[in-house]
């Protein structure tokens, strides 16, 4: 069973959300299953709204597959109308064609939301395990652990890849709020940590 999580309330009052609030789609590209997530900004504060998986397994043909991608992506902007999608760029491997078939993936996603009018930032997997947990030689176990931290959610989904997604979303929130320090100066985690003790795992 998939878990698919959704703010509560957000259906109540979305002209009040729209002056108040905005929401950021993060996408986990991928040719057997697919990842998403949302989360729902409200005054510089990030909440979980949805995650889940787009399970594309069962469907033999690549190019039905990309189609079902494409039409996910518009379901989910048309949906939530989120203000920024962020994508996780796609791992080099050592499989040719499977990276052929991971880029295609991509990019029927992101032109699906430019397409949409909704702006695309990509990331690097190293990137995004650096902003959630401080490490980038993160793995699944912790990012999705520290996710549970960030946005105070206990449940855990049967597929990784749903938070892996979430992960992306939320490293852009903290890119865009200037959330993240420059690890590169000495005080970097260290002043950071002090200020979030909820983000230290253990």
């Amino acid at each position: 069973m998939v878990f698919l999580f959704r703010h509560q309330d957000f259906g109540k009052n979305k002209l009040w959300l729209a002056n108040k609030s905005k929401i950021i789609l993060g996408i986990d590209p991928g040719t057997l299953v697919m990842g998403y997530g949302l989360i729902l900004v409200e005054n510089s504060k990030a909440s979980l709204l949805e995650m889940n998986v787009l399970k594309l397994s069962r469907h033999k043909d690549h190019y039905e597959r990309l189609q079902l991608i494409h039409a996910r992506v518009n379901e989910l902007i048309q949906l939530h109308k989120p203000v920024s999608c962020a994508i996780e760029a796609p791992f080099f491997g050592k499989n040719v064609q499977s990276m052929l078939k991971l880029g295609r993936a991509q990019g029927v996603a992101i032109a699906t939301a430019m397409q949409a009018g909704v702006p695309v930032t990509e990331y690097s997997p190293k990137k995004v395990k650096q902003s959630i947990t401080g490490n980038g030689n993160a793995d699944k176990e912790q990012i999705w652990q520290m996710l549970q931290r960030i946005l105070h959610f206990s449940e855990r989904p049967d597929f990784l890849d749903a938070t892996d997604a979430l992960a992306v979303a939320v490293c852009h929130f903290f890119q865009e709020s200037s959330i993240i320090p420059d690890t590169r100066k000495n005080k970097g985690w260290d002043q950071f940590l002090q200020q979030h003790p909820e983000r230290i795992i253990g």
